[in-house]
C-alpha cells in the first residue's frame, strides 16, 4: 500500500462585525465534497503560507489580503492523505467576498459551524479561534 501523500495548505478565518466567520462549500468531485471549510488552498512551490493565502483569497473570493496573523498550525491525517495546515486570522482585506469559482459562501456563528457540516480537518480552527477571541478580550497590563 502506498504511503499517504502530503498537502501543505494555507487557510484564513474572515470575521464580520458580528463575529460570524466565512466558510465556503467544497464542490462536487473534490475530496470531502459538500463539506463547509475555511477559504484557502494549497501552497505552490516556493510560496510562503501567507503568499498562498493572499493568492487563494483573491482567486476564490475576489478580495485583497491586507493584514493577517497566524492562528494555528497543525496536521490532519485522512486515510489517503495528510494535510499540513497553516491558518491565519484575517484582520483586514479589501473588497467584498464572493464565490468566484461558483462555490456557495455562508457567514456563520462559530458555534453553528459543526452542525452545518464543517470539514473535520477544520475543527481545530474553532478551538484556536475561541482562544484567540478570549485573548482579544482579556485585560492588558500597562
Amino acid at each position: 500500500m502506498a504511503a499517504p501523500f502530503r498537502i501543505r495548505v494555507a487557510a484564513g478565518v474572515l470575521e464580520d462585525a458580528t463575529g460570524r466567520v466565512l466558510v465556503s462549500r467544497r464542490p462536487a468531485g473534490k475530496h470531502a465534497a459538500g463539506a463547509w471549510e475555511f477559504p484557502g488552498g494549497k501552497l505552490q512551490p516556493g510560496e510562503s503560507a501567507l503568499q498562498a493565502l493572499a493568492r487563494e483569497l483573491d482567486e476564490e473570493l475576489g478580495i485583497r489580503l491586507q493584514a493577517a496573523e497566524p492562528l494555528i498550525d497543525y496536521t490532519h491525517r485522512y486515510p489517503d492523505r495528510t494535510v499540513e495546515l497553516q491558518v491565519f486570522r484575517v484582520r483586514r482585506y479589501a473588497g467584498r467576498p464572493r464565490g468566484r469559482e461558483g462555490q456557495p459562501l455562508r457567514w456563520l456563528a462559530p458555534e453553528a459551524l459543526l452542525p452545518a457540516g464543517l470539514l473535520p480537518a477544520d475543527e481545530p480552527i474553532l478551538r484556536a479561534l475561541a482562544l484567540s477571541r478570549s485573548a482579544d478580550r482579556s485585560p492588558r497590563s500597562p
